[in-house]
């Protein structure tokens, strides 16, 4: 019966709602607000169950109905009736049948040249900032840059834009997707767009190129800097 009640929601869906409505970026963040762990809300998502007074008791500004199964909008409002015929709050039971407004998806364009690498771009975002972009329902990004170099061709190409968004923990790499990887090795700093995988080396990730020329290169944790997954790219069909 639990299992078919919790059917009529979706907990993944939930979640997305309630860190877009308290502006949080992470599942982390979210669950420390909630004081469980990150493993607990993962649970929550894999069994499509959550700890629903737990939630509605931390979210008591925000609109249920929006917020369980995204009709509506975020923020409840009360609506007061003052009127010859009744006074007092009321409730709207009729919405035009129109899309919710989407917020501004601007991406910041930065110049990874000038701050050398990953980490010190994304310290220090706003001094490297060269540009926006601005394109419907692009994904949640931290950022975008120019790629160099020919490793993943002909997916990416030198001077294509990727877009980014930065993971805080190596337990939160999904391995087989792309990412930007800034390392060192030797006192040498390198940035690198590759797909992450599995390495046979315990210690190590394993960066794997699309481009059959570049072979596989297995990298220390302890010497990667930054590391953020490609959410979107664009290519430059002609350099004006």
């Amino acid at each position: 019966m639990e299992k078919e009640k919790n059917s009529l929601f979706s907990v993944a869906d939930i979640v997305k709602r309630a860190k877009r409505v308290l502006n949080f970026k992470t599942d982390a963040d979210l669950a420390a607000y909630l004081g469980v762990s990150r493993s607990t809300l993962s649970n929550w998502i894999a069994r499509n169950s959550t700890d629903f007074p737990l939630l509605l008791s931390k979210m008591k500004d925000v609109d249920y109905n929006w917020l369980l199964l995204g009709k509506g909008s975020p923020v409840y409002q009360a609506k007061l009736c003052n009127s010859e015929y009744a006074r007092g709050e009321v409730e709207i039971v009729h919405n035009p049948k129109t899309p919710d407004l989407v917020g501004d998806r601007s991406v910041a364009l930065y110049d990874i040249t000038a701050a050398a690498n990953l980490k010190t771009l994304l310290a220090n975002k706003h001094q490297y900032v060269v540009g926006k972009i601005q394109i419907p329902s692009i994904p949640l990004c931290d950022g975008a840059l120019y790629i160099s170099g020919d490793s993943m061709y002909p997916i990416l190409k030198s001077g294509d834009i990727v877009g980014f968004k930065e993971i805080s923990s190596f337990s939160n790499v999904i391995y087989g997707e792309m990412y930007l990887v800034s390392f060192n090795i030797d006192g040498d700093e390198y940035l690198a767009v590759k797909y992450v995988n599995r390495s046979e080396i315990d210690g190590c990730i394993k960066l794997v190129s699309y481009n059959p020329h570049h072979e596989p290169m297995d990298v220390p944790f302890a010497a990667i800097q930054a590391m953020a997954i490609v959410k979107f790219s664009i290519r430059k069909n002609m350099m004006m």
